[in-house]
C-alpha cells in the first residue's frame, strides 16, 4: 500500500520540482555562500584557537621562556664552602657553582647567579624571580610536596659536630635538650628538633661555627664533607665529629612543581645524567670535596 502511495504522488512531485526549478539555482547560491562563509569562520576560529594555545603553552614552559632569553637565573648562598663560597679573590666558587654553569652550558645558555640567605632563595623562585636553586638541597618530602626535584647530582652524610673536649655528645640521640645551631628551615635544624635540640637561627655556617667554638651552643649539624673543607681551611679550630648518619641523603635540585617547569627539568636530568658518565661530576667533587659525593654510596 505504502509503495502505490509513493507511485501516485510522483507526478505531482516532478511538476512541484519543474515549478521550482528557476527559483531553486537562485536561492541555492546565498545558500551555498552563508554554509561557505561559516565553515571558513569555524576554520578561522579554530586556527586562532590553536594559535592561542600553543601561545600559553609556550608562556608556561619554563624552558623555552630560558632559551629564548638566553640565560637562566640560579639562585644561592654564596657562604656555604665547598658548594658555594667566595675565593680569596671574591670570586664565586663552588661545586654547585661549577655544576650549575655545566648545566647551563648543556642547555645552550648563559648562567647569572644571585646569591642571598636560604629562605630568600626559595620565596624567590616561588615568585619567579629564579629560575632554580642550586645550593646543596637535600630531597626531603616535605619539599618534594612543594617542589619538582630532578635526579640527585651528589649524596652526603650528615654530622653532629661539636668542640673537640665535648664528651657528652656521641650520638644523634645525645642532642636532646642541647642546643645547637643551622639556617633555619634547613634540613639540618628539622633533624636537630626531631632530636629534641634547641636550635638556634643562623644566616650562614661561618656563624654557626663562630657560636660552637665560643660555647653559646653545644653542637651543631652540618654535612660531613663541609666539616672537612671548614678543618682544612681552619687546622686549628678545635672541633670535632661526634656522630654520622648511616645513609646519605640526596641532593638535587628543586624547582617550581608543575607542568611550567617538566621540560626544564627534563632537560636538567639529561645534563646530570650526561656530566655522570663523562665523569666530569666526579672531577669537580674531587676537586671541592677530595672525595666522589656524585656516586651513591648505596650502589
Amino acid at each position: 500500500m505504502r509503495k502505490t502511495w509513493k507511485t501516485g504522488m510522483f507526478t505531482l512531485m516532478a511538476a512541484g520540482a519543474l515549478a521550482l526549478a528557476g527559483c531553486s539555482q537562485s536561492s541555492q547560491g546565498p545558500a551555498s555562500q552563508t554554509s561557505s562563509a561559516v565553515e571558513s569562520e569555524a576554520a578561522d576560529s579554530t586556527t586562532a584557537a590553536e594559535a592561542e594555545t600553543t601561545t600559553a603553552a609556550a608562556e608556561k614552559d619554563l624552558l623555552a621562556q630560558i632559551q629564548e632569553k638566553g640565560e637562566i637565573v640560579v639562585a644561592m648562598e654564596g657562604t656555604w664552602s665547598p658548594w658555594t663560597y667566595h675565593d680569596e679573590s671574591e670570586q664565586l666558587v663552588g661545586y654547585d657553582v661549577e655544576v650549575a654553569e655545566k648545566i647551563a652550558e648543556k642547555l645552550g645558555v648563559k648562567v647569572t647567579f644571585v646569591e642571598g640567605e636560604w629562605d630568600g632563595l626559595f620565596a624567590g623562585m616561588d615568585a619567579g624571580r629564579y629560575d632554580m636553586v642550586v645550593n646543596g638541597v637535600d630531597v626531603t618530602e616535605e619539599r618534594s610536596e612543594k617542589y619538582d626535584f630532578t635526579e640527585p647530582y651528589a649524596y652526603i652524610r650528615t654530622a653532629v659536630i661539636v668542640k673537640s673536649d665535648n664528651d657528652e655528645i656521641q650520638s644523634f640521640e645525645d642532642l636532646n635538650g642541647k642546643n645547637t645551631a643551622n639556617t633555619i628551615s634547613s634540613t639540618y635544624a628539622e633533624l636537630a628538633e626531631s632530636y629534641g635540640a634547641n636550635v638556634t637561627p643562623v644566616d650562614d655556617l661561618n656563624q654557626t661555627f663562630e657560636l660552637l667554638l665560643s660555647g653559646r651552643i653545644d653542637a651543631t649539624l652540618n654535612a660531613e664533607l663541609t666539616y672537612y673543607d671548614y678543618m682544612k681551611a681552619h687546622p686549628d679550630a678545635q672541633l670535632k665529629i661526634a656522630a654520622l648518619t648511616t645513609e646519605a641523603s640526596h641532593v638535587a635540585i628543586p624547582l617550581r612543581k608543575g607542568e611550567e617547569t617538566r621540560t626544564l627539568r627534563e632537560a636538567i636530568n639529561q645534563a646530570i645524567e650526561e656530566l655522570s658518565e663523562s665523569g666530569e661530576l666526579s672531577a669537580l667533587s674531587e676537586k671541592y670535596f677530595g672525595s666522589d659525593v656524585s656516586q651513591s654510596p648505596e650502589q
